[in-house]
């Protein structure tokens, strides 16, 4: 199945960003998957603050990786990124056959 994920990691350090976009498409990866597109989206404002490791977030540095793999790779994928100190929001969409992206509509 086609997964979205869109990925918050606290701003400032990108080689840290690098690490948890490498670790997610390498558990993807071995969860034999395939990444279809990953994409950089740079610094941007939270919509509201977000508290992680008891640090209060207002901006994060966001990416969007696409990728198909199977519900265990995904499940796996998930519990890495839940344990990941530096992550402080993760949202993963599935997408339907032809959706090219989680905003995007055929009307």
């Amino acid at each position: 199945m086609l997964y979205e994920l869109i990925g918050i990691i606290r701003p400032g350090r990108p080689q840290e960003v690098k690490e948890i976009v490498l670790t997610a498409g390498q558990t993807i990866l071995r969860g034999g998957g395939v990444i279809r597109d990953i994409a950089n989206w740079g610094v941007f404002m939270l919509p509201r603050s977000a508290t992680r490791s008891q640090i209060r977030h207002h901006e994060g540095h966001y990416f969007v990786m696409r990728y198909d793999a199977g519900v265990a790779a995904q499940r796996t994928l998930r519990e890495a990124l839940r344990l990941e100190l530096y992550a402080t929001r993760t949202v993963t969409q599935g997408l339907a056959p032809g959706q090219s992206s989680i905003g995007h509509s055929d009307l």
